[in-house]
């Protein structure tokens, strides 16, 4: 089963779309949050409980980058198994793939999650104020930490996708069922 050359470019212009709209979702989120923060502290109102809706700004911003790069990544793989296996047309994701193990120190994180790690550790400080109580501290140093472990569940996530979801569509392509991750 092969893609006609308008699917192609339409599954193409998603990925660039895609792509394009998480990059654009990053600084948005941040100056949302930085925003936030701002108008609580100039306004008095910076109290460990206030930290929780910036938290939560940081947090969607956070699952839509995710999201998006998901998509991306899928169906990047669903182009490679179906589109370019034994194509003569272009091998942009097969090559994608040869290229990005091999670069040193070349990594990249496309989820930003050191960035938003970095907006999440200085959105705690609130808490560290001389009036926050145990259950404050606690409560929202819980939601904070849960985050963070968030952000490094999905960081160790995307960093497994790639090889995962071709062994998967490859398998299914094959006939087989999909394998477990």
């Amino acid at each position: 089963m092969g893609l006609t050359e308008s699917e192609f470019k339409i599954l193409r212009h998603t990925i660039s779309t895609r792509g394009t709209v998480r990059i654009i979702l990053l600084p948005v989120t941040m100056l949302g949050w930085a925003i936030l923060v701002s108008t609580l502290l100039i306004t008095g109102h910076a109290t460990p409980l206030a930290s929780v809706f910036s938290l939560a700004i940081l947090a969607a911003g956070f699952e839509g980058i995710h999201a998006l790069h998901v998509g991306v990544e899928r169906i990047g793989r669903y182009l490679q198994v179906y589109y370019e296996v034994g194509s003569d047309g272009p091998q942009w994701e097969t090559t994608c793939m040869l290229v990005g193990p091999a670069l040193p120190g070349g990594g990249v994180d496309p989820l930003f999650t050191v960035l938003l790690g970095g907006a999440t550790i200085a959105n705690v400080i609130p808490l560290f104020s001389a009036n926050t109580t145990r259950i404050e501290l606690a409560v929202v140093g819980l939601l904070h930490a849960a985050f963070l472990i968030r952000l490094a569940r999905a960081r160790w996530a995307a960093a497994r996708q790639r090889t995962v979801e071709l062994e998967s569509y490859r398998a299914i392509r094959s006939g087989g069922s999909k394998p477990r991750a």
